[in-house]
């Protein structure tokens, strides 16, 4: 499964690891299968990177013919008019977008065919300089347990970054404005039983020393990095999805780069979120 056109494969694309634009294709080819599931039919934000990782990227969430024919539009509502924004629905479209330098995807947290009912929630647990991996792992159980205590289960997943993204998925009968209020009140609970521990407004001031829980992943028209997608960033790091059980093992939150990922995604017998896209629960009422 490649592109039905890719130019310039060879061409360099993350300088520090030696990966080419050739290589990023195989890899968005390889995992494909466990990608997809949670990009396809989901309004999309890309990081294009025309010169590659560390140069001139840029988001792009509007739709262009330039695209490809795998990637289609959809019109949604915006702050003022209407807007043609793109998704795609299979690997064909996936592909399209690597020809295009997309390094990294961004999906919505609600399908296009209905993008005013969220189908998952994601809590982006951002760390201080200062809290330790070990800590980190350890707040991110502790949102499971507290989730799972009103009923909800949760997935986890390595953001590629620095930190960890708790997953939830739920059924699309609540609004926009219904789940943000829920994780707005959940992740100020957090706050208030464990001051010490975390924050939940983005004010650096704020955040020596604690755990930033980002909830405003979950207000309409924003995103967060889908799993299996690379990361612009030195070393190439991936967006792992993880059991629960597999978290225990990790020993840093960059602990994948493309080609351990690549690894896994073949030798892989399970997802790793087996049972996410089954969990029929729903947003708590406030």
């Amino acid at each position: 499964m490649t592109p039905r056109r890719l130019t310039s494969p060879d061409r360099v694309v993350f300088e520090d690891a030696g990966i080419t634009k050739g290589d990023v294709a195989a890899y968005y080819a390889l995992v494909a299968r466990w990608m997809l599931p949670g990009v396809v039919g989901r309004p999309l934000s890309l990081l294009r990177c025309p010169d590659g990782a560390g140069a001139s990227c840029f988001f792009q969430k509007h739709h262009a013919d330039s695209l490809g024919a795998g990637v289609h539009s959809i019109t949604l509502d915006e702050v003022s008019g209407t807007g043609e924004y793109l998704y795609i629905d299979n690997a064909d479209g996936l592909l399209d977008l690597v020809q295009l330098n997309t390094l990294e995807f961004h999906p919505w947290g609600a399908r296009t065919s209905d993008v005013e009912h969220p189908d998952r929630l994601v809590f982006d647990l951002d760390p201080d300089e200062g809290i330790a991996w070990s800590e980190l792992k350890s707040a991110a159980r502790d949102i499971r347990d507290r989730l799972a205590a009103l009923k909800l289960r949760s997935w986890v997943r390595l953001s590629g970054g620095k930190g960890l993204h708790v997953v939830v998925p739920v059924r699309p009968k609540a609004d926009w404005a219904q789940a943000k209020a829920f994780c707005e009140d959940f992740a100020g609970q957090l706050v208030t039983e464990s001051p010490k521990r975390y924050v939940a407004t983005a004010s650096k001031a704020k955040r020596e020393g604690r755990i930033f829980i980002d909830w405003l992943r979950n207000t309409r028209g924003a995103t967060s990095v889908a799993s299996w997608s690379l990361r612009a960033r030195a070393g190439v790091p991936v967006c792992m999805p993880l059991s629960w059980d597999e978290l225990a093992q990790v020993r840093k939150p960059g602990a994948y780069d493309l080609r351990k990922a690549a690894k896994r995604a073949e030798s892989l017998k399970q997802d790793p979120w087996d049972g996410f896209s089954r969990v029929r629960q729903t947003v708590p009422s406030s």
